[in-house]
């Protein structure tokens, strides 16, 4: 058989066996050892498919992955999150839509311990959404603000989503990491510049809350102790050489449980609970990175990587045309598949494309995460909405999916202004790293 054209194949196969929902690891795993087998042994499909699982899960650069998850099932369980979010109200909850601006800017804290999107929206919705629905919140505005903001966690470092491409692309985490600080910060400034502009035009959205003095402001900067000092130490760490982001991830993890106990705010039950959810969302990700080797190793003996590559490269298209063209392809692809999934599926295929037009790969991670984090809010996969919608069951009688992914609309568009000024002026991306390196 003619490998492009199996190749093509495979691709229909792993998209039909998607809709049946199958666990994206296992689709791509079955489909690129079958498909390897085929094209070359049946023995060197067995030998692929141990070795690929091997490297994934004792890969020391991988070993950064649950170290972070831990980092931010430890934060959410000693109530790191809560006191975050105290913090944003007492300085934004007396103007309209304060809470939902109080929420966003607490999500991009947390997204900086925690490092994972679904986690970020899950732990918020806990704790934003009944209060935003106490001051008489819209269910739009208030699920909206929860399940969009989760998605700052996937580019404010540590960020899992950016620490596997720079794995699978070869370039520095440290690097990444410090590239997606103005990012997350210019799009949480863009997401309450959303919120205020929503609620200028229909102040029912978000009703004034209450007003705070200036001295009760001031003492409620204690709840951003514990951020910061993390913060402060696993990326400063980085940023100054003391440590590589392996060991950046176990000294956030020591940072977070020292703190933990000392605040006498972790017992042992919930200790538990955050190794559980360490252990099965590691699994999902470190088999997530296997599965994508197989797929990846399939779809280099097909060529169509290659061939995909010669045909972007190929348009009649100036270099920013051409990029255009991979932007929008992430972004319909993040509507049909989760982020890391896609993330891994497609850097075989698109990576040497940007290479060859001259961009800069880190600013390359920055810009697709940035795209497929628009994936996570919108529909028919729209993880975070459905995480939001999950919590708020409990929480808030009468929430519908139609509502949040209605209330997460001004936040696509925030995105994409975020991703035009990053295209137009690259340097809110690099400048970090320039000073780093």
């Amino acid at each position: 058989m003619d490998p492009t054209l199996a190749g093509i194949l495979g691709i229909a196969v792993m998209i039909a066996l998607f809709m049946t929902r199958m666990p994206v690891a296992y689709v791509m795993t079955l489909t690129g050892f079958i498909g390897f087998s085929l094209l070359t042994s049946w023995k060197g499909g067995l030998n692929l498919l141990s070795r690929s699982f091997f490297e994934a899960f004792s890969s020391y650069s991988l070993s950064t992955i649950p170290l972070f998850i831990l980092m931010g099932q430890l934060a959410f369980n000693s109530g790191i999150s809560r006191r975050l979010y105290d913090t944003a109200y007492h300085f934004l909850g007396h103007v309209r839509g304060g809470l939902a601006m109080a929420t966003v800017a607490a999500c991009s804290a947390f997204g900086a311990v925690c490092g994972s999107s679904p986690a970020t929206a899950a732990t918020m919705a806990t704790v934003a959404i009944p209060e935003m629905k106490r001051y008489g919140y819209a269910n739009s505005l208030a699920a909206g603000s929860v399940a969009s903001g989760g998605g700052l966690g996937m580019i404010m470092p540590p960020s899992v989503v950016l620490i596997v491409y720079g794995v699978l692309t070869e370039q520095s985490i440290g690097a990444l990491f410090v590239s997606g600080i103005l990012p997350a910060l210019l799009l949480t400034a863009l997401f309450i510049v959303a919120v205020a502009i929503q609620c200028a035009l229909r102040p029912s959205l978000g009703p004034a809350g209450e007003g705070f003095s200036r001295a009760e402001k001031l003492r409620s900067l204690g709840g951003l102790v514990d951020t910061l000092l993390v913060f402060a130490l696993v990326i400063g760490g980085m940023f100054f050489g003391w440590f590589t982001p392996t060991e950046a991830a176990s000294i956030g993890v020591l940072g977070v449980l020292v703190l933990a106990v000392a605040r006498r705010r972790l017992p042992w039950r919930a200790f538990v609970a955050s190794l559980e959810e360490t252990l099965r969302t590691s699994c999902m990700v470190l088999f997530l990175v296997a599965g994508a080797t197989v797929f990846g190793k399939f779809l280099a003996v097909t060529r169509i990587p290659f061939n995909v590559a010669e045909w972007v490269a190929g348009f009649d298209l100036p270099a920013f045309g051409v990029m255009a063209v991979i932007i929008a392809i992430y972004f319909v692809g993040g509507c049909f598949m989760d982020a890391l999934a896609l993330i891994m599926l497609t850097i075989p295929i698109f990576f040497p494309v940007v290479q060859h037009l001259g961009y800069d790969p880190i600013w390359f991670g920055v810009i697709i995460v940035l795209v497929t984090q628009m994936g996570v809010i919108t529909p028919p996969v729209g993880i975070n909405v459905y995480v939001v919608f999950g919590m708020s069951q409990k929480l808030v009688p009468g929430m519908t999916l139609e509502a949040i992914f209605k209330g997460t609309i001004p936040f696509l568009l925030a995105i994409v202004a975020g991703i035009v000024l990053m295209f137009l002026f690259p340097q809110i991306v690099l400048f970090l790293p320039g000073l780093m390196y």
